[in-house]
């Protein structure tokens, strides 16, 4: 490629790239990096003969046909929960994992048989652990090796998380990709592990699923009000919005205290309902350092989807959050290269 064509793929992508990045604070370290990493990739895909989607490609249809069972500002996120939850929509494996759990008398053999009874999710499980994102020196072979290797707290969470996807399958496909929205899951779930692995004391496995089912407060939202979601998605369009403030001022609350009260009912570990459910807001979790690493991963994700078609804008991240993590800037571009390495691969895994 010539220096010209280059400069001038260099010259587009960042016209593009900033408009991501107008939300967040140009003078946080972190969010500076992201943006020379998201301009240099993007410019890579230009390169390779990728075409930025137009503004109409980026905009959410208008489906009125779509109806909602809750309206804003007339029902509260206590009212979307029980009508979730009521309707006990989790698979059986979920429950049976859960209710070993909860017994005084379980043993680790009493888990693995449980989650060994269901083979999708084994299948899935032992993918997982055995890729090279986990780093185990020798093949787990079945879910008692995982958990002897792994830990039973770990692979019961992971068991759980992944049994969650299933819950969110009659989404309208017109009102969001949901291969985009779990990609997006993934992806948050890999930045996440690995920027807690490079923090010293943090039990960095725990990270994936949280990564996993950061959104899930979405998820609801969009099952119960998805003609409220399309305005919302419109709404943060036109008003150049990370969807967060969005919600906050088209529904009167966040997906994550959605989120919060979804994974409370289903009996997720407390350290991760609370991490999951300040993401965006770290200086309020009980364990700050936990959440701001949340938060990281949630920007790294949307920052590495810009140069693929990625629509939303980056949440930013709080004051102090990034100032919490112990790595500096240039290390983030170590942890997007490991992400590349390990992404298509667990995804795959996974869904």
């Amino acid at each position: 490629m010539s220096q010209n064509a280059l400069s001038e793929h260099m010259a587009l992508s960042e016209d593009y790239v900033r408009n991501f990045f107008t939300y967040a604070d140009p003078d946080n370290e972190a969010m500076l990096q992201l943006y020379r990493i998201a301009v240099y990739r993007t410019a890579q895909a230009l390169s390779a003969g990728w075409m930025m989607p137009d503004e109409g490609a980026r905009t959410a249809r208008n489906l009125e046909y779509l109806k909602d069972n809750f309206e804003p500002g007339q029902t509260s996120v206590q009212e979307i929960v029980t009508s979730e939850t009521q309707l006990a929509s989790f698979p059986d494996i979920y429950f049976r994992i859960r209710k070993v759990l909860d017994s005084p008398t379980s043993s680790a053999d009493d888990i693995s048989k449980e989650i060994s009874n269901d083979l999708g999710l084994t299948a899935k499980l032992l993918k997982l652990v055995n890729s090279p994102f986990y780093g185990l020196a020798h093949t787990v072979e079945d879910v008692s090796h995982a958990i002897a290797i792994v830990g039973v707290e770990e692979v019961s969470t992971l068991a759980l998380g992944m049994s969650a996807i299933n819950v969110f399958k009659d989404i309208p496909p017109e009102l969001i990709d949901m291969k985009a929205f779990w990609k997006h899951s993934v992806s948050c779930g890999v930045f996440a592990k690995l920027i807690a692995s490079k923090v010293e004391g943090m039990k960095a496995d725990k990270f994936f699923t949280a990564g996993l089912l950061h959104d899930v407060g979405r998820l609801i939202i969009f099952k119960k009000m998805p003609y409220a979601s399309v305005q919302l998605l419109l709404y943060s369009r036109e008003n150049q919005l990370p969807i967060v403030e969005s919600e906050e001022d088209h529904l009167g609350f966040e997906h994550t205290e959605v989120a919060k009260q979804l994974l409370t009912a289903w009996k997720f570990p407390a350290a991760m309902v609370d991490c999951l459910a300040h993401h965006h807001s770290p200086a309020q979790a009980e364990d700050q350092l936990a959440a701001s690493i949340l938060q990281l991963a949630d920007n790294m994700a949307n920052a590495m989807e810009i140069s693929s078609g990625g629509m939303y804008l980056l949440p930013g991240m709080d004051n102090g959050a990034w100032e919490r993590i112990p790595l500096k800037p240039e290390q983030l571009v170590e942890i997007v290269g490991l992400f590349d390495t390990h992404i298509e691969e667990l995804f795959k895994a996974i869904l």
